[in-house]
């Protein structure tokens, strides 16, 4: 029996921010996945895996994170990287919210730091408004810049069931990444990648019962 949905932000509600970087480094002519291979190196105590616990200030990050890029063979600030985060929302996904919060509980668990506004790290008022109306339709949101703890971490997850009022078997859990989700599968969560939204949706669909993808809507996006 399902109870509650958890969403990831970055990647499931908005574009992935590592489409973000991958345009960054095509632009500026570093090697494809630069950012990604230095944020994958010492991941649970580098600058990134910092700075996401809020255990570093964003001055700290920025020469640790440097010193991480030069080591890697390239100079490249973090501030740099940090402009980098804010995603384009997905409307599709946001839809979807709508509805399964309608029938399910619902919480956001998200990697973040203390950079922009809110929880989504939104920059400009505008983005900023229509981000704290997205998190206002959850009922629990989780941030590693709060709670000091970040995913993999399973406590991560254990913080929203444990505020859900829910058991971890009664969960889905929506990731983009494959690192995130196989602790929630541990923990007893079905889980779902998502990669295409489409394709995210109908899995979400199956599980669910509810229709949360508009065939008509995704091709007028997509024509």
């Amino acid at each position: 029996m399902i109870s509650a949905i958890l969403w990831d932000f970055g990647g499931v509600l908005t574009t992935s921010p590592f489409e973000a970087f991958r345009r960054f480094e095509r632009d500026n002519g570093y090697p494809d996945d630069f950012i990604r291979r230095i944020n994958a190196t010492n991941p649970d105590n580098n600058a990134w895996a910092q700075l996401e616990r809020n255990e570093i200030s964003i001055e700290e990050f920025d020469r640790s994170f440097s010193a991480e890029a030069a080591a890697a063979g390239r100079p490249l600030a973090g501030r740099d990287v940090l402009a980098l985060l804010a995603g384009e929302l997905r409307p599709e996904m946001v839809r979807a919210l709508e509805i399964c919060g309608a029938h399910y509980k619902t919480a956001c668990l998200t990697n973040n730091v203390a950079y922009g506004e809110g929880p989504g790290m939104a920059r400009g008022s505008g983005v900023a408004r229509r981000i704290a109306e997205i998190m206002a339709l959850f009922d629990v949101v989780v941030e590693s810049s709060v709670v000091g703890v970040r995913k993999p971490d399973p406590r991560f997850y254990l913080r929203a069931t444990e505020a859900l009022g829910v058991e971890p078997g009664e969960c889905v859990y929506l990731d983009d990444l494959g690192i995130n989700l196989k602790p929630a599968r541990e923990l007893g969560m079905k889980t779902i990648k998502v990669v295409e939204p489409a394709a995210a949706l109908r899995e979400l669909e199956a599980a669910t019962g509810l229709v949360l993808f508009d065939a008509r809507a995704q091709a007028v996006r997509s024509g």
